[in-house]
């Protein structure tokens, strides 16, 4: 068996020797819901940004992580922590009134996606050629609304080759409207931020991401912060993972890295939405 195998060997025997003893002790589960198939957030398999800092913060916590799966929809903070079936939702905003909110680990705003070898990249919806290029856009809810960046293009004039990506289809939106800007579908996408840094990193070729900055005639807000959320009378876990968060602030921030999360809460990041 080769060194690797030993180590990973190794590794899982201790994890499970730490679940074993955590139970043992009677130490209740961390509870967390999530979308089984949400990636760059979260899915079954463990892969998602949230997954890591959700086990990361379990351990600082010394509690056994355990999962509620549900699809993120409509209802879904009612169906999950408003119904029992967990402590903690990751990645809400942080003025989510229907919970108790932690600080925000992270703030992150929608950018602009073209690809890296184009002249020059988006960078303003006062950008002249927006009214000629073919431009994706998110499309959110049951009801197909458009995201702040949709409502900003329609105010600048640029409506007549905008394509909108609903939340239902083969994989996220964010992935399938980035797949056509590299097959030359589009010329360019609004795209959330965090969903932007992971699939266009994916996309097999350069893509230059570029924050995008809300226009001053446009009020729907363009950046938010991100916290977790647990049920209002739980302040107890909420300043525990407060605590936790400030403990393990680098290795947070390394994982965000990692997933080329775009942050506006970094002082030294400029205009560029860099991870």
């Amino acid at each position: 068996m080769s060194s690797a195998c030993l180590e990973r060997c190794g590794l899982m025997t201790a994890l499970g020797l730490f679940s074993l003893t955590l139970q043992a002790a009677n130490v209740p589960p961390l509870r967390v819901c999530a979308d089984p198939d949400n990636l760059p957030y979260s899915h079954a398999d463990g892969s998602g940004f949230e997954n890591r800092i959700a086990e990361l913060l379990a351990r600082q916590l010394g509690r056994p992580l355990q999962y509620f799966w549900l699809p993120q929809r409509r209802g879904f903070v009612g169906k999950t922590l408003g119904a029992g079936e967990c402590d903690l939702l990751m990645g809400v905003p942080a003025d989510l009134e229907r919970v108790l909110t932690t600080r925000p680990y992270y703030r992150s705003a929608y950018v602009f996606v073209t690809k890296a070898t184009d002249d020059a990249p988006l960078r303003s919806f006062d950008d002249p050629r927006l009214a000629t290029l073919r431009v994706g856009v998110q499309l959110v809810g049951n009801d197909l609304a458009a995201t702040p960046p949709g409502h900003a293009l329609v105010r600048h004039g640029a409506v007549q080759r905008v394509t909108g990506y609903t939340v239902f289809g083969d994989g996220p939106a964010a992935q399938r409207m980035l797949r056509s800007l590299a097959e030359g579908e589009l010329d360019a996408a609004v795209v959330w931020g965090p969903q932007a840094g992971y699939f266009a990193q994916r996309m097999g070729q350069p893509m230059s991401v570029q924050l995008a900055p809300r226009p001053a005639d446009t009020p729907e807000p363009f950046e938010y912060a991100i916290a977790m959320g647990v049920t209002c009378a739980n302040t107890a876990l909420r300043d525990a993972l407060n605590e936790a968060m400030a403990q393990r602030r680098d290795d947070i921030d390394r994982i965000l890295r990692d997933y080329a999360v775009p942050r506006t809460d970094l002082a030294a990041q400029g205009t560029e939405a860099r991870p």
